[in-house]
């Protein structure tokens, strides 16, 4: 209230509506009601209130136009110098998770308010308009001659149109689903709101910030975006990347998992009861590329997880402990948030709920985007279709679920080799499928015996190829997509060297 009295003592005359005039006379402070400046009540349950003449005609009229202002003298209107307006908060009702009935988020779609702020906005040169508290402040500053800003009321014209396209946007998704329109309109806004400015982009050279999706679809459905710091240095324009595909990967998993990610790749993924167990296996997958990495988990973190975390010795050396830039998890024990904290004051810790499925998926290319269905695929949903002579018993079938559930989020072309639930090697990001073969194969090493291979998309070659390596290498069981002219190449090869061959017929491209 303290914003319309400094207005009050500035010789504002206040006029306002029914609610908002009433709480002003409660607090003392001088108002006139709309109706007595329209001479017309409101009318319709409140719907029709300020659009009038003698409101928008107000605030619409130009000064420095002759014709305006004598139109405004003809007819006995007014002139307002300062337009201030809150909405009503359908964005609040409709995203609340507490089933808001159709009729309710109707009623809350605000028509007066954008109307006096969208005049105020398009006149900023003469009615200076506000739509955030926050501004308050500074136009009273502005208002005192003491705010020396010559484009201040064409900022607060732009957060006016700024407020006005965000809470149609809401409107306008709120209103396609309740009418039961599909997953992709022929028309789509996404409001975003600045989170940070960050310090630099992927590389220094780039500026960067980081935007939150406020979309109706993705307030309450968890992810990185929304996730909690509760220490350690700003994030970084590639920490959010690196953080958000270890999240993703690790929320795959029912079973206590701990994943480790390196440039978006994971190179560590293992699943135990004993979550410090799988920890020091997903470590052990790849211990040079993990440090430095980040780490997360599907499970609380509690003290004794968090020591393990900072006092772990990398298996190649034995000695120097393992580094890493961010821990994310759904929880931490109070212990053990407090002992991740008194490892490192540089750590990002960040508490995160598991991103929900059914989303779409945006990419940025020059001039467009490109919209998709997020893939959510998991090994309940498909089937593994042996192909070959030798079926894969129930051990080596966990194994290649577990892989084909890894490679998903390796980038293409990716290979995963995993036993007993547990990345032994990946390969990724290569031109051809050989290559990441190898890689993968590599990484393994002597573990690779009766492990299984998934791998994100069928296989062009078979012989003297890599489904031949991998024979040869002594990997159990492959899991492939199918779907090349040459199957029967490699259906042919697998049985050769008694190798179990299942299709999923589920390509896992990841560009």
């Amino acid at each position: 209230m303290s914003f319309f009295r400094k207005l009050f003592c500035f010789r504002y005359e206040i006029v306002s509506t029914g609610g908002t005039a009433a709480a002003l006379e409660t607090a003392g402070i001088p108002v006139t009601k709309v109706e007595e400046v329209t001479c017309f009540p409101e009318m319709l349950d409140g719907r029709l209130k300020t659009i009038h003449p003698y409101i928008h005609g107000g605030i619409l009229a130009r000064r420095d136009f002759q014709h305006h202002m004598a139109d405004l003298s003809e007819h006995g209107i007014g002139t307002f110098d300062v337009v201030v307006v809150n909405l009503y908060p359908f964005y609040d009702k409709v995203s609340s998770g507490e089933g808001v009935e159709a009729d309710e988020g109707i009623q809350n779609i605000d028509i007066g308010g954008p109307t006096m702020f969208r005049g105020a906005g398009k006149n900023h040169e003469d009615v200076l308009v506000a739509v955030d508290p926050q501004d308050y402040p500074n136009l009273i500053e502005f208002l005192r001659g003491k705010l020396d800003d010559q484009k201040f009321r064409g900022k607060l014209a732009w957060k006016a149109f700024q407020y006005s396209a965000t809470f149609d946007s809401a409107v306008s998704e709120w209103l396609w689903k309740q009418n039961g329109g599909g997953k992709f309109p022929p028309s789509l806004t996404l409001p975003l709101s600045l989170k940070s400015t960050l310090r630099y982009g992927e590389n220094p050279h780039q500026k960067a910030s980081f935007y939150v999706d406020t979309s109706l679809s993705e307030v309450n459905a968890g992810g990185i975006a929304r996730a909690i710091q509760h220490h350690g240095e700003e994030m970084s324009y590639n920490n959010y990347l690196d953080a958000d595909a270890a999240w993703n990967c690790v929320s795959e998993f029912k079973d206590p998992t701990c994943v480790v990610v390196k440039h978006i790749n994971p190179c560590g993924v293992a699943s135990r009861d004993d979550i410090l167990e799988a920890y020091r296996l997903a470590v052990k997958a790849d211990p040079v590329s993990a440090f430095g990495g980040v780490v997360v988990f599907n499970v609380e973190v509690d003290e004794v997880l968090a020591k393990e975390i900072q006092e772990f010795q990398s298996p190649t050396d034995g000695e120097s402990h393992m580094f890493y830039e961010i821990v994310v998890a759904p929880k931490y024990s109070p212990k053990g948030l407090e002992a991740l904290r008194g490892g490192s004051k540089n750590l990002r810790i960040l508490e995160a709920k598991k991103h929900e499925k059914g989303k779409l998926s945006f990419r940025q290319i020059g001039g467009g985007w490109l919209v998709q269905e997020s893939d959510d695929l998991t090994p309940q949903d498909i089937q593994f279709n042996v192909m070959s002579k030798k079926s894969p018993p129930e051990n080596e079938l966990n194994d290649v679920e577990f892989a084909w559930l890894c490679v998903k989020h390796v980038k293409s072309n990716a290979i995963v080799i995993a036993k007993n639930k547990c990345m032994l090697g990946m390969g990724g990001g290569q031109p051809n499928r050989l290559e990441s073969l190898r890689i993968a194969l590599r990484k393994a090493g002597k573990e690779v015996k009766g492990a299984a291979l998934a791998s994100d998309a069928f296989f062009p070659f078979a012989w003297k190829d890599a489904v031949e390596e991998a024979c040869q290498s002594g990997i159990g069981v492959i899991a492939e997509p199918g779907g090349s002219i040459r199957d029967q190449d490699a259906i042919d090869c697998c049985n050769k060297y008694g190798v179990s061959l299942v299709f999923t017929e589920v390509r896992h491209f990841r560009h």
